[in-house]
């Protein structure tokens, strides 16, 4: 059996060689189909990564709590419309849920920022110390402001790299130089190290942070005091967030005075609960490109089923002598199908080379980020030889079935 398998395999190769144009071009569409998974799925994989890394970027096991929606004249507005948290909520937060590690809330706007004769409209944020270390920022030069800074409302200045390069000349020294904000002159005291971009695509370097309460006081101003923009919390382990989330929310509404039948006047979200929506849709993604990809492999299949039904037609006196030499059904049988998987198997080497060069050229043309998985080079090759295999069962099985006589008197 061995022998006639090894034989059966050297046969068909000298048939395709014999056919080489032909078999070339069957060959085509499952290069081109695997080809096209391996790309695909490696651009798939790619945003995924993309996705965890703007995850990590956020921070770690981070909570969220920004203000509920406004009702006025029955007009009902978009999230964070109302004032509804304050400064107090998230000191009693961090005294009243122990699972909480810090707390931090922030207060925003966009600022004119000027450095002698350059200026830069940037997003300007008033923080406390804990929002840095919330947010996983570190320096590349400088460093954070302190509880000292918050308490005294210092005039200090935290800069993130976009600001840092459309203010200062690239051997500029920023740490140590005046910035002037709404005509208040701040000391910069630290130069944030880059992030990139956010889930939403914001810069997130394109950010000025100063001491909370100097910003309330003499820069932003406020509705009242101690009133915020959005509140954040962490927790040690990400296992710790829905108690955390179910126990803020308690708190919240009992400081807040919200009866039983009342909505929240505020939205919290978790790192983990945004970090599944958008892993979901990327593996939507991934699994959306596997399966546009897959076509082609299908339309290889049928390319092969075609050609191999035009090569029973064409051999059919052959397969009738060799009939009548002996040969058995299940030997012509396995001959076509080995020759229909010997198209699928070449086919599927070129088309893995072809799908590793275009996901890297893909890569390197338009910027997009790919990944390589092996396990997605391994699921397209053996895609592709079990579409050889399939499409190949029907013109083999015709062989298989001629009439010996029938098929020594074709012309």
């Amino acid at each position: 059996m061995g022998a006639f398998t090894l034989m059966t395999v050297v046969t068909a190769f000298r048939i395709l060689r014999r056919n080489r144009l032909r078999a070339g071009l069957t060959m085509l569409g499952i290069i081109i189909g695997v080809g096209a998974v391996i790309a695909m799925v490696s651009i798939g994989e790619g945003a995924k990564a993309v996705v965890r890394a703007q995850i990590a970027s956020m921070g770690t096991n981070v909570i969220s709590i920004a203000p509920g929606a406004t009702t006025v004249s029955g007009v009902r507005g978009g999230q964070g419309g109302a004032v509804t948290l304050t400064v107090a909520d998230a000191q009693d937060l961090e005294m009243k849920v122990p699972v909480l590690k810090e707390t931090a809330w922030e207060i925003r706007d966009v600022m004119q920022i000027v450095n002698g004769n350059r200026n830069w409209l940037a997003p300007l944020y008033g923080i406390p110390p804990a929002y840095l270390t919330i947010g996983g920022w570190s320096f590349t030069s400088g460093g954070p402001m302190t509880q000292a800074d918050l308490d005294s409302g210092a005039r200090v200045a935290l800069l993130g790299q976009t600001v840092v390069e459309n203010l200062f000349d690239p051997d500029e020294e920023p740490v140590g130089s005046t910035i002037r904000i709404k005509n208040v002159p701040f000391k910069v005291i630290g130069e944030l190290a880059p992030k990139g971009q956010s889930m939403k695509g914001d810069d997130q370097d394109d950010v000025v942070y100063i001491p909370f309460t100097t910003a309330e006081r003499k820069v932003l101003g406020t509705q009242f005091l101690g009133s915020v923009r959005r509140l954040y919390a962490s927790t040690d382990q990400p296992e710790d967030l829905p108690d955390a989330v179910e126990a803020i929310r308690e708190v919240l509404r009992a400081r807040h005075r919200l009866q039983p039948d009342q909505p929240d006047d505020f939205t919290i979200k978790n790192q983990v609960d945004i970090g599944s929506v958008s892993e979901g849709a990327s593996q939507t993604l991934t699994l959306m490109l596997f399966a546009v990809a897959s076509v082609s492999l299908l339309v290889g299949g049928i390319g092969i089923m075609n050609i191999l039904l035009v090569s029973v037609t064409e051999r059919t006196r052959e397969i009738g002598v060799r009939m009548a030499v002996g040969a058995k059904r299940r030997q012509i049988l396995i001959q076509f199908l080995i020759e229909s998987i010997m198209l699928s198997l070449v086919g599927g080497l070129f088309g893995i080379f072809f799908g590793i060069i275009g996901a890297q050229a893909t890569s390197a043309i338009a910027g997009w980020p790919t990944i390589i998985s092996p396990d997605s080079v391994f699921l397209a090759f053996v895609f592709s030889l079990a579409v050889g295999l399939f499409f190949g069962l029907y013109p083999a099985n015709k062989a298989a079935r001629l009439n010996p006589i029938e098929a020594l008197r074709y012309e």
